[in-house]
């Protein structure tokens, strides 16, 4: 699991009461932001989350909305100060 980008800032927005516990967003999230408990998901990390909208993109119902953001943008200027690409290769 990733160290979190930047102290609550993210545009990360969760309904928890349109989840109908499918999962994906546990599934898709590259940071560990979610995790799945009594059948439905949930907030755990929300300083990890980079902004990425992987987790709104796959959300079958809309209960996960984000923006790209200052997370998205630490991440690629982090790892452009450590000489890697985005995409950690």
């Amino acid at each position: 699991m990733s160290a979190s980008y930047l102290k609550n800032v993210a545009s990360l927005v969760f309904v928890q009461e349109e989840c109908v516990g499918c999962g994906m967003c546990y599934e898709v999230c590259p940071h560990g932001v979610f995790v799945l408990l009594e059948g439905k998901a949930r907030i755990a990390l929300p300083d990890n989350c980079m902004e990425c909208g992987a987790c709104a993109v796959n959300c079958p119902v809309g209960a996960i909305a984000v923006q790209a953001g200052v997370g998205c943008l630490t991440a690629i200027v982090n790892s452009l100060l450590r000489g890697r690409k985005a995409n950690g290769r």
